[in-house]
C-alpha cells in the first residue's frame, strides 16, 4: 500500500503548482484523501481533504486559492494551488484515511506518501 506524491517545485509568489498523489491500490477509492504540509520547525498542518464522493474541506489559509480533486477512478488526488504565497512553502504530504467521516488531524490518517517540497519565492 503506497501513496506517491509529486509535483512540487520552486515557484514565484502569485504562481501556481499542481500536486498529485497516486495510490498504488484501488482500495483507496473509498478512502478520504488529504493533503497536509509541514514547514521547517513547524508541526504538520491540515490543508484539504476530499471524500470518495467529492465532499471537501479546506483550511482557512488556503480557501479560495487551493482546490483538491480526485480522478473518476478515485485513485489519484490532486491539489491545484494558485496565488501561492511565501508562507505556503513547506513539504506537502498526502494521506489516506479509511473512515466514514472526514478528519483534519494528521494523527487520524492511516497511510502517508513521502512528501513533495514546495518553495514559493517572494
Amino acid at each position: 500500500v503506497q501513496l506517491q506524491a509529486s509535483g512540487g517545485g520552486l515557484v514565484q509568489a502569485g504562481g501556481s503548482l499542481r500536486l498529485a498523489c497516486a495510490a498504488s491500490e484501488r482500495t483507496f477509492s473509498t478512502y478520504f484523501m488529504g493533503w497536509f504540509r509541514q514547514a521547517p520547525g513547524k508541526e504538520r498542518e491540515f490543508v484539504a481533504t476530499i471524500s470518495w464522493s467529492g465532499y471537501t474541506i479546506y483550511a482557512d489559509s488556503v480557501k479560495g486559492r487551493f482546490t483538491i480533486s480526485r480522478t473518476s477512478a478515485k485513485d489519484t488526488v490532486y491539489l491545484q494551488m494558485t496565488s501561492l504565497k511565501p508562507e505556503d512553502t513547506a513539504v506537502y504530504y498526502c494521506g489516506a484515511r479509511n473512515a466514514r467521516i472526514a478528519a483534519t488531524r494528521y494523527s487520524e490518517y492511516d497511510y502517508w506518501g513521502q512528501g513533495t517540497e514546495v518553495t514559493v519565492s517572494s
